[in-house]
């Protein structure tokens, strides 16, 4: 299923639950948005681009939309200083903007408190959600990823491919939206190997690249052979030490081997899959549902494998380290999967 018809399905969902109907009761009119009348957006980003994963895939998908969309957008990076976040989200807020986006975990409290208090503005949250049963927060569209689904399936061709048996995972933090990556890995490393094992690391930031080459340093040494970063700009530093130690890597929210690819092609050379979150993808199809009146505000989705919003990246690199054989294996695992034959624990709710 597609972003768009998952949108579109909840915008269905949401008419049905208020006890409406599509052909009796006329379609609200929608504000028209032209070139010279655009959407205007800003996309808040608490840290700074960069990240060459989850912020740059959520930038790149607005800036796609105000390439290709009547949009126009602003990014405003607020910097690693938390005590910077509110006030830059506040000011957006504030500020001449229809749509404001921000994502994860540590914006949910923020947004909470500010969207009910611009009731005219629009609000977009990726990767986590407010509690929609505590407040107000119909102008609030929360798109969160099951990321479990494409975490088992990185697991899986690890476990497959790992000379040692041992696999590491940094995390940059312990909220549900990073840990849902590692629950579905360690799940699909065990189903290809029961006897593998998987290390896990807290590195307590996103932006610390130098405490996730520390971690991926005392992995390796350990004996693990395939690392995992989920961690942002923290990942970044991990990434260099599988690099400079000859290991492998599992990328994370964005093709990284191909991000990496044109400006430092060893690193992209160990990179040998990604578990993609599809943020930017799902910002732009949120925007067009917005443009054209539809989007389901005031409500949260949960989008996974099965909606094309999560998965691995299949390109040369994969094609080139993992066998022909395990892929198959890997992909018959992401048919069943998808069918419901396999259930991946997550702790998305």
């Amino acid at each position: 299923m597609s972003f768009l018809k998952t949108l579109r399905n909840a915008s269905a969902a949401v008419a049905v639950a208020a006890g409406l109907s599509s052909v009796a009761v006329p379609a609200v009119t929608a504000q028209e948005y032209t070139k010279d009348n655009p959407l205007k957006v800003a996309l808040v980003v608490h840290g700074t681009l960069g990240d060459k994963s989850f912020f740059d895939s959520a930038a790149a998908g607005l800036e796609k939309a105000a390439q290709e969309l009547p949009v126009t957008l602003k990014v405003i990076e607020a910097g690693a200083d938390r005590g910077k976040w509110q006030p830059a989200f506040a000011d957006a807020a504030d500020s001449d903007y229809d749509v404001i986006v921000v994502g994860t975990f540590d914006m949910t409290g923020f947004l909470s408190e500010l969207a009910p208090q611009y009731p005219d503005k629009k609000f977009i949250i990726f990767d986590d959600a407010p509690d929609f049963s505590t407040g107000d927060f119909g102008n609030v569209l929360a798109i969160t990823y099951q990321t479990s689904t494409g975490g088992y399936l990185a697991g899986y061709a690890a476990a497959k491919i790992s000379q040692t048996g041992k696999l590491g995972e940094i995390l940059g933090a312990e909220g549900p939206t990073v840990v849902d990556f590692a629950v579905g890995f360690e799940q699909g490393a065990k189903a290809a190997n029961p006897d593998v094992s998987v290390t896990r690391a807290v590195a307590g930031s996103f932006v610390d690249p130098a405490k996730g080459k520390e971690l991926a340093l005392a992995q390796i040494a350990q004996g693990v052979d395939i690392v995992f970063p989920i961690a942002g700009g923290t990942g970044i530093g991990a990434l260099q030490a599988v690099r400079d130690s000859g290991k492998l890597a599992v990328g994370v929210d964005s093709d990284q081997a191909a991000i990496f690819a044109p400006t430092d092609p060893a690193q992209a050379d160990v990179i040998f899959t990604s578990v993609e979150k599809k943020v930017g993808q799902s910002l732009y199809t949120a925007l067009q549902q917005t443009i054209a009146g539809d989007a389901p505000y005031g409500n949260k989705l949960l989008l996974g494998l099965a909606d094309g919003a999560v998965g691995i990246s299949k390109n040369a690199q994969y094609e080139k380290i993992v066998p022909a054989d395990v892929r198959a294996e890997v992909d018959a695992q992401e048919a069943k999967i998808k069918s419901g034959e396999i259930v991946v624990d997550t702790v998305m709710k």
